[in-house]
């Protein structure tokens, strides 16, 4: 029996009459939806409820990009971007990550903003002091934020963002002061335990524990109830400072910075300081951006050595680093260090920092006994070959009269040192008088010329002894500890260099030679310390030549037993000039201050500011020729570099400092516009040779 048809369902005709209908309804709602789709596009993403901009710095480093970009922060972002978290945006067509500085409600942009692609975490890494010190910083060396914020913040690790956070150990009682502060003026330690901000330069006495000292300052302002920082040059002095710490401030309690800890044990340690776990860091160059809360003291031991001296852009040194940060904290300061460097001595000089040193009558018991032994005229008579000899029979027997008491130490010049011309007479590094550059001779029978500024010196004479006669120098490492081997048979010799440190020397008859910076501690301290070759220390071409050599001298130095206790210093050299006599007298301090004094008549820093400029011949022409110089600029140059490029030394007084920063970022700003090859700015290097 046929189906009777639907009634509800038109006839087949019918039918065919509504399919125009159908497929225009169909038109219109697929228009409809495009248009709604169009314009919600058009109003873009929903934003935040609250402060729905986000000022990101990027991490692209090119001059004329280093500010903030605006950008919109969605709704469903709001909880997570928080200041200071690492970001991910849309930058030049491009993924860039960035770092989250600031919300705001509004932004200047006239255009629609680009939202944030993604929050890579919600973890406040960068803190507002450190966004802060990353602009100061890149100001002063003519540098970008991005590169500085390379050196402060370490790589991200996830698996320890998510550890279980540990609680902050609870403040401990620290040990008493120790007492070699007996040793020096008071007041350092209670001011800091009272909240204060006292800033210092120690010179610290032969005997005297440094770490320990430090770690008493340290202490002092953790009792304050505020948060410390000290910094260190290497490895060794980073182990002999977490000890220190803790000894006084207990297991805990502070956290240790270090590229040699590995990026999940770093990154822990970082963590640990951002989040208010632990309020004291101890580490190497990157540690002075560590984000320690409530800064109240910046410490900085030996802060002469190089291994200060940033080699990656834009090139910041870790004392300027952490006198910035103590200046905007308002926190302490305290230099520390065996000598004294040409900046600390300013710092006193001008009244930012006071002095911290011992007792004339104090230094001198506590030092050992200083003698110069060489080519005067007293020892040629004694010893007819003392003018040629490396070892003048005076060193030879004070090494035996040691050895017959304790441990020995022999310092030689590392290898490594460039050629250098100097006097042949007196051996006085040859120097321009216009620039107080070195000279060098390009090729034989070729004028003398200036390293820095390129003037050619037809003749030459030398400023002590009048004589115009020059010698090369070839410096290199010698063979030390063999030739002292086959003078001392039957010694145990025992060898210390930058591919093999000793931790320590045992209290025995052991003869140890160590380049400068690898003298390990002996127990109860060395009975005598020879310094030898240090004519060579003293030919370097280099600006810090004596300053440099002092530093390593009174380290070796400082590591003898004292007068009283027959410890004895024997150096090889001339005792006429004012940096053997300065150790002879124990007075680094003094002679700082007088070598500050020199640089200043010389336009030299620190009475002046530097900058190096290094690249092509038209780079660096164009370079120039863009430069708006400050009044009383020098251009010293340009004289040939390294690889076919060219150098350019430029010279201003210390208070246009700023304006050449200023001056050196807009030019680096303008060629990176125009993506011409960069030129290479050192603002202040550390070396200049």
């Amino acid at each position: 029996m046929p189906e009777e048809p639907d009634p509800r369902t038109p006839p087949a005709g019918e039918q065919l009459d509504l399919l125009p209908e159908l497929a225009r309804a169909r038109a219109e709602a697929a228009e409809q939806t495009e248009r709604t789709r169009a314009k919600d596009q058009a109003r873009g993403p929903d934003p935040a409820p609250e402060r729905p901009v986000a000022r990101v710095l990027v991490d692209v480093p090119l001059a004329h990009l280093d500010k903030p970009f605006d950008y919109l922060v969605t709704a469903d972002l709001h909880d997570q971007a928080v200041p200071g978290c690492r970001v991910k945006v849309r930058f030049a067509g491009q993924e860039v990550g960035g770092f989250l500085l600031e919300r705001v409600a509004e932004s200047d942009h006239p255009g629609r903003l680009a939202p944030l692609r993604k929050v890579v975490s919600p973890e406040p890494v960068l803190h507002p002091e450190v966004a802060r010190l990353s602009l100061l910083v890149a100001e002063r060396y003519a540098g970008t934020r991005s590169d500085v914020l390379r050196l402060a913040i370490p790589p991200r690790h996830a698996r320890v963002e998510k550890e279980e956070r540990r609680p902050a150990a609870d403040p401990a009682a620290p040990l008493d002061p120790s007492p070699l502060w007996e040793h020096y003026p008071p007041g350092l330690l209670e001011g800091l335990r009272e909240g204060r901000s006292p800033r210092a330069v120690w010179s610290v006495l032969p005997g005297d524990d440094p770490m320990r000292g430090l770690a008493d300052a340290v202490a002092a302002t953790v009792a304050s109830g505020r948060g410390a920082l000290l910094c260190v040059p290497d490895h060794r002095d980073l182990a002999r400072a977490d000890a220190a710490l803790g000894e006084v401030l207990g297991v805990g309690r502070h956290v240790v910075l270090s590229a040699d800890l590995g990026p999940a044990a770093r990154y822990r340690a970082f963590l640990a300081l951002s989040r208010g776990d632990v309020r004291v860091a101890v580490g190497t160059r990157a540690a002075a951006y560590a984000p320690v809360h409530d800064l109240g003291l910046v410490t900085l031991w030996d802060d002469g050595d190089d291994l200060f001296a940033e080699p990656r852009a834009p090139y910041p040194h870790t004392r300027e680093v952490l006198l910035v940060r103590a200046h905007e904290a308002g926190a302490g300061a305290l230099l520390a260090a065996t000598s004294r460097s040409v900046e600390a001595a300013v710092l006193v000089e001008t009244g930012w920092a006071h002095d911290l040193t011992a007792h004339r009558d104090l230094r001198r018991s506590l030092a050992p006994r200083v003698s110069v032994t060489g080519a005067t005229d007293k020892e040629v008579e004694r010893d007819p070959f003392a003018r040629t000899t490396r070892l003048p029979t005076s060193a030879h027997r004070a090494i035996a009269e040691g050895l017959a008491h304790g441990p020995v130490l022999v310092q030689t010049p590392r290898s490594g040192y460039a050629p250098a011309l100097v006097c042949s007479t007196c051996r006085t590094p040859a120097r321009c008088a216009h620039c107080q550059g070195p000279l060098e001779q390009p090729r034989s029978q070729a004028d003398l010329t200036c390293r820095w500024c390129g003037t050619e010196v037809p003749e030459h004479r030398c400023p002590v002894c009048g004589q115009g006669s020059l010698r090369a120098v070839v410096l290199g490492e010698r063979r030390t500890a063999e030739e002292l081997g086959r003078s001392f048979p039957g010694t145990t010799v025992r060898r210390s260099s930058a591919d093999r440190v000793l931790d320590e020397v045992e209290d025995a008859p052991v003869l140890v030679v160590a380049t400068p910076g690898a003298e390990p501690p002996a127990r109860g301290g060395y009975t005598t310390v020879v310094l030898l070759d240090t004519w060579l220390v003293l030919a370097r071409p280099d600006l810090r030549t004596e300053e440099e050599a002092l530093r390593r001298w009174a380290n070796a130095a400082a590591l003898a037993r004292p007068a009283g206790e027959g410890g004895h210093v024997v150096l090889v050299g001339d005792p006429a000039l004012p940096v053997v006599q300065a150790l002879v007298r124990w007075d680094p301090a003094g002679f700082a201050g007088r070598t500050a004094q020199e640089r200043r008549e010389a336009h030299l820093p620190p009475g002046a500011r530097m900058a190096v400029l290094t690249g092509s011949p038209d780079d660096l022409a164009d370079a120039l020729g863009r430069l708006r110089l400050p009044p009383g600029a020098d251009v010293l140059g340009p004289v040939p570099d390294q690889d076919g490029a060219e150098r350019v030394v430029v010279r201003v007084p210390r208070r246009a400092g700023p304006a050449l920063s200023e001056a050196l970022r807009a030019v680096s700003g303008v060629r990176a516009a125009r993506k011409l090859p960069p030129v290479r700015v050192q603002v202040d290097p550390w070396s200049l040779g």
